[in-house]
């Protein structure tokens, strides 16, 4: 069941997070965020029973000692909320962000507090922040996705090299564009023909061996290859 506003008290483990070229940072230094968090657990009459920090830890990623450690005592029961003066100092990926709402505070388990964005999930409203904020991770991820797909469709289409090199191609001189490969051009037309004739997968492969057709590494066609070959 979601936790109450009216719960008394709360018990809060705050998390603070200052990367290694903002350590100076007075505005995000751990003394102005333990002071900030102090405050808010003093004026929402929360039960801070922790401090945890992660001093010069790059958000890059969600493997960090002090998070962990956060989340391990969410985890054992000794607190029921996570706080934090801002979202940026879990993360700053909009993917790890989302890993982090899905996995900790998407059932209502544990309760997820921000002073500066002014999130509490407690109460409805808060959650009703937190699913938009779902909601936007989960948009951002599809529109990313949308965009490689175009982008690697268009290099597709200009002929350019999409990750590892077909069979029937040769990566050109410009490292960039493929160039037809002769033999294997040969094998693929050879396939197709077969195949259309009605020949098995197995019986292409065993006729492109007869003809001394052989794979990339020297060996008779596997099924699966004369498939995605004549695809």
């Amino acid at each position: 069941m979601p936790l109450s506003p009216s719960a008394a008290p709360t018990r809060v483990v705050a998390y603070l997070r200052v990367s290694t070229e903002k350590q100076a940072d007075t505005g995000v230094s751990l003394a102005a965020q333990r002071a900030k968090v102090e405050a808010y657990a003093s004026l929402f009459d929360l039960d801070l029973v922790a401090v945890i920090e992660d001093a010069g830890a790059s958000a890059k990623t969600l493997d960090r000692e002090g998070l962990r450690a956060a989340f391990t005592i969410l985890e054992n029961g000794e607190a029921d909320a996570l706080l934090v003066v801002k979202l940026d100092r879990l993360t700053r990926s909009v993917r790890d962000l989302d890993t982090v709402i899905s996995t900790w505070f998407a059932t209502g388990r544990w309760a997820l507090l921000s002073v500066s964005e002014q999130i509490d999930t407690r109460s409805a409203a808060g959650r009703l922040v937190l699913n938009v904020l779902a909601s936007v991770s989960q948009w951002e991820r599809e529109a990313t996705g949308e965009r490689t797909a175009t982008a690697l469709a268009h290099k597709k289409a200009n002929g350019e090299r999409v990750g590892a090199v077909p069979f029937g191609f040769v990566l050109a001189a410009d490292g960039v564009h493929l160039e037809e490969h002769a033999e294997e051009q040969e094998a693929i037309a050879i396939a197709h023909e077969l195949r259309e004739a009605g020949m098995s997968l197995r019986a292409v492969a065993a006729e492109l061996a007869e003809r001394g057709f052989r794979s990339r590494t020297g060996k008779v066609f596997a099924p699966t290859q004369i498939a995605r070959m004549v695809a």
